[in-house]
């Protein structure tokens, strides 16, 4: 074992415990989720975001508590808003997360065509910043909405001209409009500054586009950079955001969500069809509230695991994969590889969120030739051809052996 696997294992010193590193290949495999049921078993996926760690033991024991006492009802109260309350408070200073303006939802991507339903028409427009997370496209399209690209910069940020730009062609013809941004940027990992946002919120205000945030994974910010919710940037007021606890404590399966309402946007969270809030499950809700009453210590552990692996991708890039360009991701677990200088590019799109069918160019190439899946960079719009997402949140040893494989292919070519 390296210096760099021993960054990322126990810290004997702290009292820290890796959750990445309590779960070994032969126990991950024995998992029923997508992650692990969609590719053979000789595959190792990197691609979905579902993380390779235990359930926080808080957790854990909130949903025993709940099974033994036979609690399986119907979700009630407002402890899950009440719980992001004191987790923003604490982490971000968000000082009054308004609980009377929030709404549980099934999870994060049908809160946000909800709150689409509410704020545009069929045939209005939504702007993305791609290259983006593949669902908001078929969502979008689905719920009969057209997308409008606004291209990120070639430092992978915001470029606010592009993004102006794409507010006046979404505003075109009268057409009502909404902004769909990804904050943290996901596959990126921007974090998205402060100054930043209220540029997003001026520009907004100036062309009549409604935003609405996709704040999932605002608790995975990585050291050296600060989560900023967008309702706390001056001009939002008009605004949404939809966050959870699913991706930062891998809840994916026990469905629950917040849609967070502006104080000017009150009057449409209340046209909100009151069955959206039968989706949510009561398990679902009391995992989210207790991650966010009870999580955070694990949460820091593994951030701390994060970090190392970021680190540890970085130089095993460098070492395995010449050419092609890895950005360190400032949050989330997801890394974004440029892999255009090895002229595997494809321009076919899809609409679909990177499963088996939507493999192409270099992500093809590492499934069929190294056995590593990844997300395939042409699913995320304008801008991702030849480029992979690659979800780090696994063991140091799993993650050391994907690109040790995918070094391989890359030197059998």
């Amino acid at each position: 074992m390296d210096r760099r696997e021993r960054a990322g294992l126990d810290d004997a010193r702290s009292g820290r415990a890796n959750p990445l590193t309590q779960l070994s290949l032969e126990q991950l495999q024995k998992r029923t989720s997508m992650k692990w049921r969609v590719y053979p078993k000789d595959v190792l996926p990197l691609w979905v975001a579902e993380m390779d760690v235990p359930l926080a033991p808080p957790i854990v024991e909130a949903l025993h508590t709940t099974i033994d006492l036979g609690d399986t009802g119907y979700p009630h109260g407002s402890a899950y808003a009440e719980a992001l309350a004191e987790f923003a408070r604490a982490r971000w200073g968000w000082e009054d997360l308004p609980i009377a303006r929030t709404a549980i939802m099934p999870d994060v991507m049908m809160g946000i065509v909800e709150v689409l339903r509410l704020t545009t028409d069929p045939g209005d427009a939504v702007v993305v910043c791609s290259p983006v997370y593949p669902p908001f496209y078929a969502f979008i399209t689905h719920a009969d909405r057209e997308v409008v690209e606004a291209r990120l910069g070639q430092d992978l940020r915001i470029d606010l001209g592009t993004l102006e730009d794409a507010f006046v062609r979404a505003r075109s013809r009268g057409r009502r409009a909404a902004f769909l941004l990804s904050n943290p940027h996901n596959p990126t990992g921007v974090v998205h500054t402060r100054q930043e946002l209220r540029a997003v919120a001026e520009l907004a205000r100036r062309h009549g586009v409604r935003v609405v945030s996709d704040e999932i994974h605002a608790p995975l910010v990585l050291p050296g950079a600060a989560f900023t919710p967008f309702l706390c940037v001056p001009g939002s007021e008009n605004a949404f955001a939809l966050i959870s606890a699913s991706k930062a404590w891998n809840l994916a399966g026990l469905k629950a969500a917040l849609a967070i309402a502006g104080s000017e946007a009150a009057d449409d969270l209340r046209r909100m069809p009151e069955e959206v809030s039968h989706g949510p499950s009561h398990l679902g809700v009391i995992a989210h509230a207790t991650a966010f009453r009870d999580g955070g210590d694990w949460l820091d552990e593994l951030l701390l695991g994060l970090d190392a692996n970021r680190r540890l991708l970085g130089q095993l890039v460098e070492e395995q994969l010449p050419g092609v360009r890895y950005r360190p991701p400032q949050g989330t677990y997801l890394a974004w590889l440029d892999c255009t200088e090895l002229g595997l590019h494809s321009d076919r799109r899809s609409d679909g969120p990177g499963v088996v069918s939507d493999v192409a160019g270099p992500a093809r190439m590492f499934l069929d030739k190294a056995g590593v899946a990844l997300s395939s960079g042409h699913v995320f719009g304008s801008g991702g051809a030849g480029c992979v997402r690659l979800n780090f949140a696994t063991s140091p040893a799993i993650l050391r052996e994907a690109l040790t494989r995918m070094g391989r292919a890359l030197r059998d070519l």
